[in-house]
């Protein structure tokens, strides 16, 4: 049964769709793994051993926003690899959308836990809690803030299409 010009066009979006998704994620996923890695280190050493419960506290909820971010970032792949080959393509750019931006926001969260307790062993008190802070706004306002500001805007490319075929 042949395919539609309207239908081949629909298909090609969705596989570009999904390329893109997917290089985005390997992006992020090679960041994020690094972090888990270095996280995982710290435990190990010789100073932590003496770490107070605040340090030790916020090690264990940066690693595991840090593993949350691993799980989101690379199910996306599970999704594909499962799915791909049952014409359920536009689910899995759908529901790995979702898992992005999740995985997106617990990086975010490990990240700026990763500063905290950086800047807790390094200088300590407000200055650690400032320098999370900092972190919170910088990674908030440049990975979600502007990001939906923008969404309301429409591109040249969106004028032409329904909101029903705009899949990005």
């Amino acid at each position: 049964m042949p395919v539609s010009q309207a239908e081949e066009s629909h298909q090609r979006r969705l596989a570009r769709n999904l390329n893109e998704l997917l290089q985005e994620l390997r992006v992020a996923q090679a960041g994020v793994q690094i972090l888990f890695g270095f996280l995982l280190s710290i435990a190990f050493t010789e100073r932590y051993a003496n770490a107070d419960n605040f340090v030790r506290a916020t090690h264990l909820i940066t690693i595991l926003f840090a593993a949350c971010a691993v799980a989101l970032l690379t199910a996306p792949a599970a999704w594909h690899r499962l799915l791909f080959r049952r014409g359920r393509r536009e689910d899995v750019i759908e529901v790995a959308n979702g898992f992005a931006i999740a995985g997106l926001a617990c990086l975010a969260v490990a990240m700026i836990g990763t500063i905290l307790l950086l800047g807790e062993v390094i200088v300590g008190g407000w200055v650690a809690i400032a320098l999370g802070a900092f972190a919170a706004v910088l990674f908030g306002m440049l990975w979600f803030v502007l990001p939906w500001r923008e969404r309301g805007r429409n591109s040249i490319e969106d004028e032409g299409e329904d909101d029903e075929d705009r899949l990005e």
